[in-house]
């Protein structure tokens, strides 16, 4: 396969901010506008302009398909190739070396983090699209001011929640790998001992036969 290089990584960087950026200014070209939120406090895309014309409405599915719907599917599918390329790895490993149990505990983890990073970014966005959609196509008065705030802080929150992903399980790795450690260690300990009480035995045997 081909690795993945430091320009490679850059160039990837560089796609995603671009793709940010022009919809972020789409509405600044005329396309859809931004508004204050219900509780007065930020400022969001102008959901109800779905209510006054057809380009509302395509302004703000596109905005739903694009900038969610788009985002989640790519990092399911990227996630998903990850994982079964770790698995067919450990696999082809395990046909030359019988010792596969790391790479089981780093397919394991990486297992994990994905789950958590597509659980974590639907958690944050999912409530948000909601609440917009509604407001955009149904009836927005009849969504509470008190309980529009919680989807808001929720997404506000979302860029957070990877690295306090990736914290937690790199916590968990490290503490069952030190755990591991000790208990080989223990182990080799104790099988020094018992080597050496059992030549010591030995010794004690011959001698008392002489």
């Amino acid at each position: 396969g081909t690795w993945l290089k430091r320009h490679h990584a850059f160039i990837c960087l560089a796609i995603i901010w671009a793709y940010a950026t022009f919809w972020a200014t789409v509405p600044f070209a005329g396309v859809g506008s931004y508004a204050p939120e219900p509780f007065g406090t930020s400022c969001t895309l102008d959901w109800w302009l779905a209510q006054a014309s057809v380009a509302g409405q395509a302004f703000v599915l596109s905005i739903l398909f694009f900038c969610l719907l788009f985002p989640t599917a790519v990092i399911v599918f990227s996630y998903v190739k990850i994982i079964l390329k770790v698995k067919s790895s450990t696999k082809e490993v395990a046909h030359y070396d019988t010792r596969i149990q790391n790479s089981h505990i780093l397919e394991m983890k990486l297992t994990k983090v994905a789950m958590l990073i597509c659980a974590g970014f639907l958690v944050a966005w999912i409530p948000y699209a909601v609440v917009s959609v509604w407001s955009a196509f149904g009836q927005p008065d009849s969504v509470p001011i008190q309980l529009s705030v919680v989807p808001t802080l929720l997404a506000k929150s979302a860029a957070m929640y990877n690295p306090i992903i990736y914290q937690v399980i790199d916590c968990k790795f490290a503490c069952c790998r030190s755990g591991g450690l000790k208990d080989k260690s223990s182990l080799k300990k104790s099988r020094t001992y018992t080597i050496s009480a059992h030549r010591d035995s030995t010794a004690m045997n011959e001698t008392q036969l002489e």
